[in-house]
């Protein structure tokens, strides 16, 4: 591309340089030996350092061993948005098509076992398969930019142009809100085309002026001068060709093994760094203002996305008593999907938050459903669990229920609401609500007509006896989503 082809061979240069007058000042005494762990050729990838990808082991084995049965891998918590029919689809399409292309999908959460970093996911799997720096593999994965994917191909000199063309998918206007399953299809037949690096310009074109020849012809013309290729393969340094002096050698013998180790983690940092600024695909200003204005709403579904995680592990790990009660236990599986289902439609705080709540009526009904002492079972009648905060259920479980009447309202409602809400009721305060997008303008989530929200219409738990769980999966907040698009239709029709 072009500003960032361009930038790329300045950010090699750059990326290169630095480092190296940082070395030669620090480790001036010991240039020799840095010049042959350079020659050597460091490995900076977690498919050749077992100690990186040990980090991140039994995720990736797991993952790995999906693998070697089926071509494409996908997380529990995306289910419901990729099928496990439309995941056998997908698989027997590349199979078909004999490219050795592996798609995962998992949720990419900073703090999981890769950092919430989609290229170190791919390098832990990669070694966990024992695929070698030369094994032909393309894999597709999430990106970390919500609505698009990335590609990594090994050898990265290989001919499917993979890394421009899944994230060509993207920027496609016809793949706009697409499910996952069209979104992983179209990158397979850009792959299988080999013409990724094509296929991105056109998407791209009308986010820079450039021209595209003056792209690519600029690239391939001064490689020699950039010190690579296309593929920014060079970044990585030369220079490092001649060998130290045997008389310098025998002096610095005593201090290898630490120049080693030091070259080692500044020439990782280096070629990480030098491969997200020359690889980095091109983010056009609208998607930098997206990104900005959708950073709350991000950052909530990666926790609502972590707890879920979480939620799974604990039912998996959960061993039921034979005394246990069936229908609190059925509740706390059937929370799970409902928590899935509102997951894979939520577009807004709102539903993220229902979420939430959903996944703490299920731990209730978990614990509950095991048996318990006499005294306990009086202490679970006389004080029965609590919704998440009816104002805000992001402020946690609530503390008790208050009486409150809603401004300009006669009568009064008896709601669920933690400790600081509560206290602000009692102080003829306002209490912090969450708010919802309605009718173009910002207004208390419970202020929506309850027919356009589920959430409105059940005050997350705190106005209904039926448990949210069952009306998720009776199908009441797919028809409110259904009820909100056909009005919104029926209006622009007006």
């Amino acid at each position: 591309m072009s500003t960032e082809r361009r930038a790329g061979r300045g950010a090699r240069s750059a990326s290169a340089a630095g480092p190296a007058r940082f070395l030669a000042a620090a480790l001036v005494s010991v240039l020799a030996a840095l010049a042959l762990a350079l020659a050597a050729g460091v490995p900076a990838r977690a498919d050749d350092d077992p100690a990186a990808a040990s980090d991140a082991g039994s995720a990736g084995q797991r993952i790995a061993d999906a693998l070697r049965t089926s071509p494409v891998y996908v997380d529990p918590a995306y289910r419901s948005a990729f099928p496990p029919d439309e995941q056998r689809r997908l698989a027997a399409r590349i199979k078909k098509s004999g490219l050795p292309v592996r798609v995962v999908v998992v949720p990419l959460i900073s703090g999981d076992a890769w950092g919430g970093d989609p290229e170190k996911m791919v390098d832990v799997v990669r070694y966990r398969m024992a695929e070698g720096a030369r094994k032909k593999a393309v894999y597709m994965t999430l990106s970390t930019n919500e609505g698009f994917l990335d590609g990594y191909e090994f050898p990265r000199d290989g001919r499917y142009e993979a890394f421009w063309g899944v994230a060509a998918v993207g920027h496609q206007d016809d793949m706009k809100d697409r499910s996952l399953y069209a979104k992983f299809s179209r990158a397979l037949e850009i792959v299988r085309s080999g013409d990724g690096r094509e296929q991105y310009e056109k998407a791209t074109a009308d986010l820079h002026d450039d021209d595209p020849a003056e792209r690519d012809g600029g690239a391939h013309h001064r490689g020699g001068a950039d010190g690579g290729g296309a593929d920014g393969g060079g970044a990585d340094g030369g220079g490092a060709d001649a060998g130290p002096s045997p008389l310098l050698l025998g002096v610095l013998a005593g201090s290898l093994v630490a120049v080693l180790a030091a070259a080692a983690l500044v020439l990782r940092t280096v070629r990480r760094r030098a491969r997200s600024s020359a690889r980095a695909p091109f983010t056009s200003p609208r998607s930098v203002f997206a990104t900005a204005r959708t950073a709350g709403v991000r950052d909530l579904r990666k926790r609502a996305q972590r707890e879920l995680l979480a939620y799974n592990e604990k039912l998996l790990a959960h061993e039921p008593d034979e005394h246990a009660d069936s229908d609190l236990l059925q509740l706390s599986l059937d929370a799970y999907a409902a928590a899935c289902t509102v997951l894979d439609e939520a577009r807004d705080t709102p539903d993220l938050a229902g979420v939430l709540v959903l996944l703490h009526e299920g731990a209730d009904a978990l614990e509950r459903s095991e048996p318990a002492p006499r005294s306990r079972r009086k202490a679970r009648a006389a004080a029965p669990t609590l919704p998440l905060c009816f104002f805000d259920p992001l402020h946690g479980a609530a503390a008790e229920r208050i009486r409150w009447r809603p401004l300009g309202r006669r009568e009064a409602l008896r709601v669920a609401a933690c400790r600081e809400c509560s206290a602000a009721v009692s102080a003829r305060r306002a209490p912090e609500v969450l708010t919802h997008r309605h009718d173009g303008r910002r207004v208390p989530y419970f202020e929506v007509p309850p027919e356009h929200s589920l959430w409105a219409a059940t005050g997350y738990g705190s106005l209904t006896e039926e448990t949210l769980t069952g009306r998720v999966l009776r199908g009441d907040f797919t028809r409110t989503r259904t009820s909100r698009t056909r009005t919104t239709r029926t209006r622009r029709g007006r």
